[in-house]
C-alpha cells in the first residue's frame, strides 16, 4: 500500500527529535512508528481496511485500535489517512455486527482460527471468541479518537450507530451475566487459562453494577470476572459513546443508556473494586467477584491498573491510583520482576521473569518523575536485543530471550511515548 505522505514526514521528524533528546532510541523511532502502517494494514476487496496484530494474521479489536492511535493526530491533515481509519472503523462495525462477543476476526469468511471451541455462536469470520470487555471499549476509543481529531461526519454512518448501540447493549447485559447472558466458552485439551469453568460460564459473581468479562486483555481467562481495569476502560468508553450518540444521531435513548452505564460501572468500581492494603493503603484490585474475593496483581497488558491515566479514567496524581501504582511496581505484585538488566511488570501469559515492553512504556506514559522516565528509557534502549523493535516480553536477565519479534501494538505504544516526550 502507499503510505500517506503525512505519516512519512512525521516519522522523519520523530526520528530527528528522538536523536536529539534520546540518542540511544534514535534507531527505533522511525521504524516503530511506521511498523503498523508498513506491515499490518491492508485494504479489503470492499474498500474497508484490515489490521493484523503482526505475527498473527487476524484482527484483534483491541490491538488494531491501539496500533492506529499514533496516527490519529495527523488525520485532519490527510484525506488518504482519513480514508484508511474510516475503513478500519467500518470493519470494526461490521465485526461487532457479526458478534460482539468475539475478540479476533478473519479478513474474509475463511473459517480460520479456533474452530474447535465450544460456545453459543460461531461464524467463519471469527478467529477467536473469547469475550473481553476491553475489546468493545477499544472500538469506541478508535471511533472517538478519530472523531475528536477530525470532526468528520462521514464516519457517523448507520452501521457505526448500530455498532455503538450493540456495544452498550452488550455491556449492559453483562452487568447481569448469570441471569441474562447466553455466552459461554470452553476449550478442550488446553491450559486452564484458555478455557472457562462452571460449564463455560465462569465462576459465580454477585451484582455490583460492573460489567462481566470472560477473559483478560492477555486472552487468559479471568479468575474473578469483574476485571477492574476493563471496567475502568468501560466507564470512559461509555461516556465517549454517549457524546458520539448525541452529536452524531441525536439518539436520546442510547445517550442516556450509555451515561447511566458509565455511572453504574464507576459506582461498582468504587464500592467493590478497592481493598485496604496493609502497606500501601487503599488500592484497586485487579479482579473481584462482588462476593468478597479479590485478585491483587497487575498484568502488563492494557487495560491494566498501571494504565488508568492513559485510559483517561483518572489523573496521574489521584491518591488511590498512586497507592495502586506503588503496589504494582513492587515485589507485592506477583508479576513484577526485577533482574540484572531490567525491572518491570510482566504477565501470567508469558510466565515468570518475563517483563513486557508495553508495561515499561506505560510506566513512562503514566509518570511525572523525570528520574523514573530516564530509567525506563534506558531499559527500552538496552532490551530490544539489537532488533530496534519492541517485543511482547523479554527475560529480566537476558533481553535476547524474548517473545514475539513482530508485535505491532508494542511498537505503536513506543511511538506514542516518543511523540509525548520529544515532539
Amino acid at each position: 500500500m502507499k503510505i500517506p505522505s503525512v505519516i512519512l514526514d512525521y516519522a522523519d521528524k520523530l526520528e530527528a527529535n528522538t536523536a536529539k533528546k534520546y540518542p540511544a532510541l534514535a534507531g527505533l523511532a522511525k521504524q516503530c512508528y511506521l511498523n503498523t502502517i508498513e506491515t499490518t494494514v491492508k485494504q479489503c476487496e470492499n474498500g474497508d481496511w484490515f489490521v493484523i496484530t503482526g505475527d498473527i494474521p487476524a484482527l484483534w479489536l483491541r490491538d488494531s485500535a491501539a496500533q492506529l492511535r499514533p496516527y490519529m493526530p495527523l488525520c485532519a491533515k490527510s484525506k488518504e489517512l482519513r480514508e484508511i481509519i474510516r475503513g478500519v472503523i467500518r470493519r470494526h462495525a461490521f465485526y461487532i455486527g457479526v458478534d460482539p462477543y468475539a475478540n479476533a476476526f478473519n479478513e474474509t469468511a475463511s473459517g480460520r482460527g479456533h474452530k474447535k471451541d465450544e460456545t453459543d455462536f460461531d461464524s467463519d469470520y471469527i478467529w477467536e471468541r473469547k469475550y473481553e470487555t476491553d475489546s468493545l471499549c477499544a472500538s469506541v476509543y478508535l471511533l472517538a479518537d478519530y472523531y475528536d481529531n477530525t470532526h468528520d461526519p462521514a464516519v457517523l454512518t448507520d452501521e457505526v450507530h448500530t455498532m455503538l448501540q450493540k456495544i452498550i447493549d452488550t455491556l449492559v447485559t453483562e452487568q447481569n451475566h448469570d441471569p441474562l447472558s447466553k455466552y459461554f466458552f470452553r476449550r478442550m485439551n488446553c491450559p486452564e487459562t484458555d478455557t472457562m469453568p462452571n460449564g463455560g460460564k465462569g465462576n459465580p459473581v454477585g451484582y455490583t453494577g460492573m460489567t462481566w468479562s470472560g477473559f483478560r486483555p492477555s486472552d487468559d481467562r479471568c479468575y474473578y470476572n469483574y476485571l477492574i481495569p476493563a471496567n475502568m476502560m468501560a466507564v470512559v468508553a461509555a461516556k465517549r459513546a454517549a457524546k458520539l450518540l448525541e452529536a452524531g444521531w441525536n439518539d436520546a435513548v442510547y445517550t442516556e443508556k450509555a451515561a447511566r452505564l458509565a455511572l453504574d460501572i464507576d459506582a461498582g468500581i468504587r464500592n467493590f473494586g478497592t481493598v485496604v492494603h496493609e502497606k500501601y493503603g487503599k488500592i484497586y484490585a485487579y479482579e473481584t467477584d462482588g462476593l468478597g474475593n479479590y485478585v491483587l496483581m497487575d498484568d502488563a497488558n492494557s487495560p491494566s491498573l498501571l494504565s488508568m491515566p492513559y485510559l483517561g479514567y483518572c489523573d496521574k496524581d489521584d491518591e488511590i491510583y498512586q497507592n495502586t501504582r506503588r503496589f504494582i511496581l513492587s515485589k507485592e505484585n506477583p508479576y513484577y520482576f526485577s533482574g540484572s538488566v531490567s525491572h518491570g511488570v510482566g504477565s501470567p501469559h508469558t510466565g515468570k521473569d518475563k517483563i513486557w515492553h508495553i508495561s515499561v512504556i506505560m510506566q513512562i506514559l503514566t509518570s511525572s518523575d523525570e528520574a523514573e522516565i530516564a530509567d525506563c528509557v534506558n531499559m527500552l534502549a538496552t532490551t530490544h536485543a539489537g532488533t530496534n523493535y519492541m517485543h511482547e516480553s523479554f527475560n529480566k536477565d537476558d533481553p535476547a530471550d524474548y517473545t514475539r519479534s513482530w508485535f505491532a501494538w508494542a511498537n505503536s505504544l513506543f511511538a506514542q511515548m516518543l511523540m509525548r516526550e520529544v515532539m
